[in-house]
């Protein structure tokens, strides 16, 4: 089997994770991440906080969205505005979120994520 190193042509991948941080591009960013196509990587104010997610909606087929250790619902309010604007949304623990991005992104797809830490 011959393996190829993944590779993240004007994109920023998820380094690591750890409890409380995320390693994204080299930058480590303390709480919640968000990474979009336009705005790049930043501190989120969670799920009240949907501006810039909003604002490139347009350049995003799936908003990943790590729910922490654990699976959890979104909160309504979150899902209705995204729903508003035609944005897709998948919501998964934050490890499976980091790692679907991760590939999906390597593969030029046109995705965006939104972390709680583990």
């Amino acid at each position: 089997m011959q393996l190829h190193e993944m590779r993240f042509p004007d994109a920023l991948p998820v380094d690591s994770y750890g409890p409380g941080f995320f390693r994204v591009g080299g930058q480590v960013i303390q709480g919640p991440v968000l990474i979009l196509p336009d705005s790049g990587v930043r501190s989120w104010g969670g799920f009240e906080d949907t501006a810039l997610i909003l604002a490139e909606a347009g350049r995003l087929d799936v908003l990943f969205v790590g729910t922490g250790a654990e699976m959890a619902y979104l909160p309504v309010g979150f899902r209705a505005v995204t729903q508003d604007v035609g944005l897709g949304l998948e919501p998964m623990p934050t490890p499976a979120a980091c790692r679907t991005y991760n590939v999906l992104l390597s593969e030029g797809r046109r995705v965006g994520l939104a972390l709680i830490p583990v």
